[in-house]
């Protein structure tokens, strides 16, 4: 079994059992003003009122770690970044060389560092139990997109699982032709340009075959599973609409939303 379908076991939580186009609404829902605004109250609503329905993904403790630990680890070095060398505003707190820290970079750090988790986190937790084949249906028949598109993307999405695989024994190939030992760097590329190859005659091969069972023929499909769109769909998206009006609801009484799209 690939990786990819090993992460997409059904799991006994509630958003895990939804259709994932209405996953996917939900995000977009949630992120959209949080991408067009700068500000720390609003992420910071977004993200505790996220954590509610985290509650509700069917993830335990210590899966919702292991698959968010890189957005943990991002958001506060991207905070860091901002704080070192984002614009300087108000007053000057230490300055060298380019480095500047100031009273506006430190207020931009705290919304960055939060901004980034509040988009984040929702998009890596409720995708974490879609199935692949669950979402290309939904795409294909809830929102009507190109049937060629959505099975291509599939098809591309069900190979990911077998990189790693062919890294492996590409690393086993070498090793056992006595050219894997030394020069790390030299090796790393050698076999990242390997896996580029296999990666593409692969992939041709699956267009071939794909072509010649008629999934790039015009006309409407059929499809072997129906993708059901109903009441609880609507509410988890309703939740996520609820989550942006109340963020930005909040960050506008307090006085801190920064439309970045608006004029300066």
């Amino acid at each position: 079994m690939s990786l990819l379908a090993a992460n997409t076991r059904t799991r006994p939580g509630i958003v895990a059992q939804l259709n994932p186009v209405a996953k996917l609404a939900a995000s977009a829902v949630i992120a959209l003003p949080l991408i067009v605004t700068l500000d720390w109250v609003s992420a910071a609503v977004a993200l505790a009122l996220e954590s509610v329905l985290f509650l509700f993904a069917g993830l335990r403790w210590r899966e919702f770690w292991m698959r968010t630990w890189p957005v943990w680890l991002a958001a506060p070095l991207t905070a860091l970044t901002i704080a070192l060398y984002g614009a300087a505003s108000g007053q000057i707190y230490a300055e060298w060389f380019v480095v500047r820290i100031s009273e506006g970079s430190l207020a931009l750090a705290v919304a960055t560092f939060f901004r980034v988790l509040a988009v984040a986190l929702p998009s890596v937790v409720l995708f974490v139990t879609v199935d692949p084949t669950d979402l290309a249906d939904g795409l294909a028949q809830v929102w009507h997109l190109p049937a060629r598109f959505v099975l291509g993307a599939l098809a591309g999405l069900r190979m990911v699982g077998l990189f790693l695989e062919d890294w492996r024994a590409l690393e086993l190939a070498r090793r056992a032709r006595g050219i894997a030992d030394q020069g790390r760097i030299r090796r790393f590329a050698g076999m990242a340009f390997a896996l580029l190859v296999l990666s593409i005659r692969r992939g041709s091969k699956l267009a071939t075959a794909m072509e010649a069972r008629g999934f790039g023929a015009p006309g409407p499909r059929t499809w072997a599973r129906v993708s059901r769109f109903g009441g609880r769909e609507w509410m988890l998206v309703t939740v996520g609409v609820a989550i942006s009006a109340l963020s930005v609801s909040v960050a506008i009484a307090a006085g801190t939303w920064n439309f970045i799209l608006g004029p300066r």
